[in-house]
């Protein structure tokens, strides 16, 4: 099973906003489909987070070896 990418997490609660723009939805799927585009931004937020410290601990190590040389 392949991971899901923070840009297919950001596509999906974007997919569910337009779902949630229906003025015919039901209160009920309202709060079922908000839960679940919280649930998709908050998982890209961390995948977000997370390239972010890779990306700042690959920059210190680069750093780490310009200095050492």
């Amino acid at each position: 099973m392949s991971e899901v990418s923070f840009e297919e997490h950001i596509e999906k609660s974007k997919e569910i906003l337009q779902k949630l723009m229906n003025p015919e939805i039901t209160l009920s799927d309202s709060v079922s489909l908000y839960k679940e585009g919280i649930n998709e931004l908050q998982t890209a937020s961390k995948l977000l987070e997370d390239a972010k410290l890779k990306f700042e601990l690959y920059q210190n190590d680069a750093n780490e070896d310009k200095s050492q040389s």
